[in-house]
Order: C-alpha cells, then sequence, then structure tokens
C-alpha cells in the first residue's frame, strides 16, 4: 500500500449534510477539464501533441505502433480501458488532407488496433470514429486522429451514467505493454517507406 493509503474511506466535514455516498476520487482528471496539453493554436509548432509524441520513446509517449506515416498511442483521457488513436504523423485537420499512403496506413493500423484489442482484452465491439472540427466534438481539432474505443457486453454502468467516472482497471503504461505484446505481427499488407515512394 502506498504511504498515507488507507483502506478506508476518508471522512470530510464541512458544508452539507452527511450522506451514506462514498466519493471516488479523480485529480488527474482536472488536468484535462483545464486543458493541460491542448495546443494553443492550430499550428504543428502551436504544442501539438500528436507532433510532440513521435519524438517520445514508446513508452514514455504510450505509442503502442509505429507505421511509416501514422502511429498508434493510447488516450491519455480514456473513454474505456484500452482507448486508442490512431495518428498521421503530418499535422492535418481534415480526412480529406491525408494522402493515399496515409489513408492506407490509418486504415490497416486500425484494423491491426482491433485484432490486439480483441487478443488482449476480449473487446466485444468497438466504436470508431473520427470527429472533424471543435463543432464535431473533436478536443484536438487541429491534429486528425482517429479513436477506437474497445467495448464490453455490460461495460456502460452507473459509473459513468449517473457518476460522470469511469474506472480504469489498469495503469495506461501497463494497458500500453499489453496492447503492443499483442499486436499481430505484418502480413505484408501494411505499407512501407518504400511502398510509399
Amino acid at each position: 500500500m502506498l504511504q498515507g493509503m488507507t483502506t478506508e474511506p476518508e471522512q470530510q466535514f464541512g458544508v452539507g449534510t452527511p450522506d451514506a455516498f462514498q466519493r471516488l476520487w479523480t485529480p488527474h482528471r482536472m488536468a484535462y477539464i483545464q486543458g493541460e496539453n491542448k495546443p494553443t493554436g492550430p499550428g504543428a509548432q502551436d504544442g501539438c501533441p500528436f507532433c510532440v509524441v513521435p519524438a517520445k520513446s514508446d513508452e514514455d509517449g504510450l505509442i503502442v505502433r509505429r507505421g511509416a506515416h501514422a502511429y498508434a498511442v493510447l488516450n491519455l483521457y480514456p473513454y474505456n480501458g484500452g482507448h486508442l488513436l490512431v495518428v498521421p504523423y503530418r499535422h492535418v485537420a481534415d480526412y480529406t488532407e491525408l494522402d493515399a499512403a496515409e489513408t492506407a496506413e490509418v486504415a490497416e493500423l486500425t484494423k491491426q488496433a482491433m485484432t490486439a484489442l480483441r487478443s488482449a482484452s476480449g473487446a466485444h465491439g468497438f466504436n470508431i470514429g473520427l470527429n472533424q472540427g471543435s463543432a464535431a466534438g473533436a478536443g484536438i481539432a487541429a491534429h486528425l486522429h482517429q479513436h477506437i474505443v474497445p467495448r464490453w457486453g455490460g461495460d456502460t454502468n452507473f459509473m459513468p451514467v449517473i457518476g460522470d467516472t469511469k474506472v480504469l482497471p489498469q495503469l495506461l503504461g501497463d494497458t500500453r505493454a499489453m496492447l503492443a505484446a499483442a499486436w499481430p505481427e505484418a502480413d505484408g499488407s501494411e505499407l512501407t517507406d518504400t511502398d510509399a515512394g
């Protein structure tokens, strides 16, 4: 057990009437709420995390797989455990801006991610999508990224619906290692630098 941690729920006193509810504190979410790691502008040089991550080690950047034109990375603020993003290296905002090689590799990495998630965690289904523009819900609209969210029967329970809290059973670094180990071997269909011309 970590120093300072207890197995007993902490009772806090103050304004309000005590109730029967326990609190699940998730202070790490405050970074997301306050916009930490969000770009300051639309350019690649404006602090875009998707441009910064590839320069890190796979472990530090939570990168699961690197391709010639795109990479797969764990979402820092996942909707579900194992939530991956497939991101082109090139800083483009719109799907129509991808060239043929980028489009093919985003698709191939998405297929591989689904295979790895099924193998590693027994995912029953997936939500896969691109949010194009901030009006469509893109948190970082300036750099295209495709979401791959694994789903399981009954995974929507009271915690996110009523409690506005997601419970993740594993640390992101452990999830990255598990998915990297489960990633399918290349079958020859992936693009390489020489294929891209």
